[in-house]
């Protein structure tokens, strides 16, 4: 079941959501359609507040609050087994709070109860861009995964930060020590998790394969164990303490990318073309929603904004259909019912507010319209 209660979005003075109340029974795939600006990016970007992850955009808080509210948010959720979630922010903190069952918890803690995964047009570029997009969206898959994977990503980042800090402070040599020994562990542990990760998904993928590359994972693939990636990784740490100019130079998981290969067309797929690199994409999801489902027995949300875009309509058949079968619960949305109207057997009423379809492909899809 989804039930939505109040939910108010602002960008400056446009009201893009005003009270909005919506409730759909259980069902496997739901459809919010409208023109740009109508707020279905706002539901699901609210949702997404809920994996624990800094959300759909990746935005900064203040930019996420009302322009002329108190300066904070709420989002509450209330799972089939009763669990309460909640993320808050208020005015004059320094980042989102979380609380289960009404007790203080950790965001990280929130992805133990819902895996969420999402693809916005911002993924678009993914096999294009530079590898540090590639890093944040495939840790992020990893972290649904593997729940600790976040948060040992998390601490070695302000380790990092720590030891720059440290060299341009001219430290001494114990406290860069301390702080090489923690970071040659953490990141150790980073590759361990990304090449067991990239494993499990290839499993699940037939038109692609996901690869991991960099020095720590180069090391782990040769064959050494990671008791020796890290003495080997520490040793290196212990050799690059010179700061060039005013930076610190270094090799690590936080340089490491993620490779895609098309199987089918035998090309990377940055190689490809646009259409084939988001049914790649989609692929990518899909095989993740598979792999969360078969080793956690979860069934994964799955936020997908404008993904049709690019998909021609035995691309976007071939999606439905698959989503219908991924044992994940699919949010999507679409700029007008033409989106889904490739969806076999489908069928819409629309009474302005809300619309409710009923698809043939052993599931349910139901849809707000939002204007």
């Amino acid at each position: 079941m989804l039930e939505i209660q109040g939910l108010t979005k602002k960008y400056g003075k446009f009201l893009a959501l005003d009270n909005l109340n919506l409730h759909i029974d259980k069902g496997e795939i739901f459809g919010f359609v409208g023109p740009n600006g109508a707020g279905k990016t706002a539901i699901l970007e609210a949702v997404s507040m809920l994996s624990g992850d800094r959300g759909m955009r990746g935005a900064p808080m203040t930019e996420i609050v009302r322009f002329d509210g108190g300066g904070g948010f709420s989002v509450f959720a209330t799972l089939d087994d009763e669990t309460d979630l909640s993320v808050y922010f208020n005015s004059g903190d320094t980042n989102r709070r979380a609380k289960i069952d009404g007790d203080n918890a950790t965001l990280t803690d929130l992805g133990k109860y819902l895996r969420m995964v999402w693809l916005t047009p911002r993924e678009d570029r993914l096999f294009v861009d530079g590898a540090s997009e590639r890093r944040i969206f495939f840790d992020r898959l990893a972290g649904a995964f593997d729940t600790s994977h976040t948060g040992r990503n998390a601490k070695l980042a302000k380790l990092l930060s720590e030891r720059a800090f440290a060299l341009r402070s001219g430290a001494n040599k114990h406290w860069l020590d301390a702080l090489d020994n923690q970071i040659a562990g953490c990141a150790v542990a980073v590759a361990v998790a990304r090449i067991q990760y990239a494993g499990n998904l290839n499993y699940f993928l037939t038109r692609c394969a996901v690869s991991v590359s960099g020095k720590i994972e180069q090391m782990l693939i040769d064959g050494m164990t990671p008791g020796d990636a890290e003495r080997a990784y520490m040793e290196y740490l212990y050799n690059t303490r010179e700061l060039v100019g005013d930076k610190m130079v270094l090799d690590g998981p936080h340089k490491s990318d993620f490779g895609v290969f098309n199987n089918e067309l035998k090309l990377p797929v940055h190689l490809t073309s646009t259409g084939q690199q988001k049914t790649i994409l989609l692929d990518l999801i899909l095989a993740h929603a598979k792999l969360i489902h078969v080793k956690t027995g979860a069934r994964p949300l799955i936020l997908l904004d404008e993904a049709a875009a690019h998909l021609d309509s035995n691309a976007r058949n071939k999606l439905f259909e698959e989503l219908g079968a991924a044992h994940a619960q699919v949010w999507a949305t679409g700029l007008d019912i033409n989106v889904f109207k490739d969806v076999p057997d489908a069928t819409f009423v629309t009474p302005y507010s809300i619309i409710t379809c009923l698809i043939d492909l052993r599931c349910s899809f139901h849809g707000a319209v939002v204007y």
